[in-house]
């Protein structure tokens, strides 16, 4: 079916090539001379500057096991495996890794009641001209591995064989996403490809007989296989045939060219898998988001409590009817909760089902409660939410169950929608600082708002948190926005 093997010919590469599992290794050296470099510089400036005796060996000592406490930090932590010559990482978790090995030395030294006999001067110089090199030697790091990756020393020419040009053309942009420079796509191959069609990008290296030559050829160093349908028959036929070559050879799973681009590969055991949703908040985070959410809300109870007298005696004033309204909304894991608000129209003209949308000079809403729902008032019984637990500070809104975008629910007309109900909703949330409060009357608009609380629940951080609170009491107060 492909054709009968034959002697392999000469190999064409003029010089070793290096894949980017080289990178590791090349960091770690990097790192090391970073080290020494700084020693060397440290002992030279306490001499010109300062001059006073030190024991060197305890130094050296006390340097070699910051040393390592670094690279044990910088390994568990797979500080060296992202090496892929993006230069994303200049220096950032580089530091902040170093600063953790400075501050658990520092405990070892004092645990051992040494610290009187090191010299702070040499200590200082020490840490701060590593620092310096380590950040530094990032960005000549950087351009050195990319001189390697222009020169083809280091990186790996890869063919897709797929079972179209689309296929073909898919894999190369999910790739490209990935952006992996060390990466060279040298085309494409396809046995069923009987005319040229449609023009794509990739150059069209032939069938699988051509794809063959070339990897026994030293051309190539890697074959990626894009056959979602392909038979395991058909598959073993292949690698069988291509095992007469030198190269890497790895399939492309079906899931990883339909499935949207957030999944991540993870194990059950030694057993691989596809995780396309994972809880979002866990564990530790869990706790500290619970912390949060409690103990501000606690406290912001009490920092308002003369505004919610005021406001509840406002409303009773007005109109007749109950101070506080409460209505049906989605919670968490799709539920059904009880909202908390003050009641901002007359009782006679509001709906609990949330079908109805507010409109911009709604006749059903009351003179205090214009005020309220202008300033946003009308949401602080939703602190009583977060103490009983239904709701969190920050998190996606939660809508009304009968709430519709158009002619359509809400839930029926945003594809992916009940995935922003993995977390509790929020009393404010990112899409509410990014412009999306108020109305949402289109599509478009309430696409655009669980696209924002879908990234919110994916990239969660106590920090994210906090800044999207002072967003809010920056940007929401007076939100024309709101009505």
């Amino acid at each position: 079916m492909y054709g009968e093997l034959t002697a392999a010919p000469k190999r064409t590469n003029g010089h070793i090539r290096f894949t980017s599992n080289v990178l590791r290794s090349l960091g770690i050296a990097n790192d090391l001379a970073c080290f020494v470099f700084a020693y060397l510089l440290a002992v030279a400036a306490y001499d010109l500057t300062i001059g006073y005796y030190y024991d060197a060996r305890l130094h050296r000592t006390g340097a070699i096991i910051l040393c390592i406490n670094y690279f044990l930090i910088r390994m568990s932590r797979g500080g060296y495996s992202g090496f892929k010559g993006q230069g994303e990482d200049v220096g950032g978790s580089s530091l902040a890794d170093f600063l953790l090995a400075a501050a658990l030395t520092s405990l070892v030294i004092l645990q051992l009641q040494m610290m009187p006999e090191f010299s702070r001067g040499i200590g200082l110089y020490f840490i701060g001209f590593s620092m310096t090199a380590i950040f530094l030697s990032r960005i000549v790091f950087r351009k050195f591995i990319w001189a390697l990756m222009d020169k083809g020393v280091v990186g790996q020419r890869v063919a897709i064989y797929a079972e179209s040009p689309k296929a073909a053309e898919k894999v190369a942009s999910l790739l490209e996403l990935e952006r992996l420079p060390h990466l060279k796509i040298i085309g494409f191959s396809d046995d069923r490809r009987r005319t040229q069609g449609k023009e794509i990008s990739l150059p069209y290296l032939g069938g699988f007989e051509a794809l063959l030559q070339l990897a026994r050829a030293g051309s190539l160093d890697q074959v990626i296989l894009a056959l979602p349908s392909i038979q395991q028959e058909r598959l073993d036929h292949i690698a069988e045939a291509l095992s007469a070559a030198s190269i890497d050879l790895c399939v492309l799973p079906r899931e990883t060219m339909e499935l949207k681009p957030g999944y991540r590969i993870g194990f059950l055991g030694g057993l691989p898998v596809f995780a396309i949703w994972q809880q979002p908040i866990r564990d530790i985070d869990g706790v500290m988001k619970e912390l949060l959410d409690r103990s501000l809300a606690l406290l912001a109870v009490i920092v308002f409590a003369p505004l919610l007298v005021l406001t509840s005696l406002a409303i009773r004033l007005e109109s007749r009817g109950p101070v506080l309204f409460r209505q049906k909304r989605f919670g968490f894991n799709n539920n059904e909760i009880s909202v908390l608000k003050f009641r901002s129209m007359y009782t006679d003209r509001q709906d609990a089902s949330g079908a109805a949308r507010t409109q911009k000079n709604d006749p059903r809403i009351t003179r205090v409660g214009r005020l309220i729902r202008r300033t946003s008032i009308d949401e602080l019984p939703q602190l009583f939410n977060v103490l009983r637990g239904d709701m969190s500070l920050v998190g996606p809104r939660p809508h009304a169950t009968m709430m519709r975008v158009g002619d359509k629910y809400y839930f029926d007309a945003v594809k992916g929608y009940t995935a922003r109900h993995r977390v509790k909703p929020g009393i404010t949330g990112l899409a509410q600082v990014r412009g999306l409060r108020g109305e949402i009357a289109t599509t478009e608009r309430a696409l655009k708002r669980v696209e924002y609380d879908i990234y919110y629940i994916e990239n969660w951080s106590p920090l994210l948190d906090v800044r999207i609170l002072i967003e809010t009491v920056l940007k929401l107060a007076w939100d024309r926005n709101a009505y």
